[in-house]
């Protein structure tokens, strides 16, 4: 779970660091062209630098979504199991019922 808060951590940090990027730029005394070539080049950058963490949180969120799915399936099973097990002790007891019936009759 200390993995998952540092990565969360990491990506506010990143996207901040973005924010503050890109409010700066605007906020420049430029012109809007020269602003915006300005904050592609810086995004650029950006990306080719954390390209392999993006890809990194990427892969660790396609896992935690896989075994979110996991535990939920696993989950609904036990539910269904338990379920059918009230089912059947209800059924058994109905027969049982109808046994005891059937006897007195």
């Amino acid at each position: 779970m200390s993995k998952n808060k540092s990565l969360m951590f990491g990506m506010g940090l990143l996207a901040g660091v973005v924010g503050g990027l890109i409010a700066g730029v605007l906020y420049a005394p430029q012109s809007g062209e020269e602003s915006r070539r300005q904050i592609k080049e810086t995004a650029c950058e950006l990306y080719e630098k954390n390209s392999p963490a993006i890809k990194e949180a990427k892969k660790q969120a396609l896992e935690n979504i896989d075994l979110m799915k996991y535990k939920l399936e696993r989950q609904l099973r036990k539910f269904n199991n338990m379920l059918k097990s009230k089912k059947l002790q209800k059924a058994k007891a109905l027969e049982e019922m109808d046994d005891e019936y059937t006897e007195y009759n």
